[in-house]
């Protein structure tokens, strides 16, 4: 049985001190290919993807939506396609070293689609804040109530079958692109599992959770983009 391809797309913006620790971080042996876009840094972020050995990329329109579409683009001009797809941030609050909980129920065909949960794992005092915990509880609440979909978190870290994301035609260019993925996946009859991951406080300064204009903005994005398929 030949190896599975891995790749991996992160988006980053203003992560110079954190995505050299996310690059060395995630298991070598597993993964073909590290993606980073560089979703409009005003600081050294693409230098120290490069530096690190990374397939380093610019998307200058910001938004997190369009730093994983342009990843995903790239995957489709270069060979070899991939047979999974990992996404994780590059703040380095996730624990790249548990990808193998990711890809390993996909590469064995138990599933299509794997969300690391950090409501089933363990989660640093601080690294998520009251309104991500709340807005993550009502998000999968409503997926449970409106598409019979069981998820736990929104949670960016997480992998899927590359012609299964095709098959989702992924659209939405901001804060809507975790819950877009995860609304088609249910409405697209993706075999779906939920793994514990850990989460700890990032590095830097969020761009969303950080602000109330962030929070707000993204809670009312994730919520529209769930009513947006019903």
């Amino acid at each position: 049985m030949s190896k599975s391809i891995i790749k991996v797309i992160i988006p980053a913006f203003n992560e110079q001190n954190a995505v050299g620790l996310v690059i060395d971080e995630i298991p070598k042996d597993l993964v073909d290919e590290i993606i980073i876009v560089d979703n409009g840094s005003t600081d050294d972020t693409w230098q120290v993807a490069k530096e690190r050995g990374a397939t380093a990329l610019k998307e200058i329109e910001k938004g997190y939506g369009r730093a994983c579409l342009k990843g995903m683009a790239h995957l489709t001009m270069n060979e070899p396609k991939p047979d999974v797809v990992v996404f994780l941030d590059g703040d380095h609050s996730d624990f790249p070293e548990q990808m193998p909980d990711l890809v390993d129920p996909i590469i064995s065909n138990e599933v299509d689609f794997v969300i690391g949960s950090r409501a089933l794992g363990q989660c640093e005092d601080g690294a998520m804040t009251f309104p991500q915990i709340f807005g993550n509880w009502f998000a999968t609440t409503l997926l449970r109530w409106i598409f019979k979909a069981r998820f736990t978190d929104l949670g960016p870290f997480r992998a899927i079958k590359y012609d299964k994301l095709l098959e989702l035609e992924m659209q939405d260019p901001t804060y809507g692109w975790t819950v877009e993925m995860q609304v088609k996946a249910a409405k697209n009859g993706l075999r779906c599992k939920e793994v514990p991951v850990n989460y700890r406080n990032r590095i830097g300064f969020s761009k969303i959770s950080g602000t109330v204009s962030g929070t707000f903005k993204a809670g009312y994005k994730i919520i529209y983009t769930i009513f947006k398929y019903i």
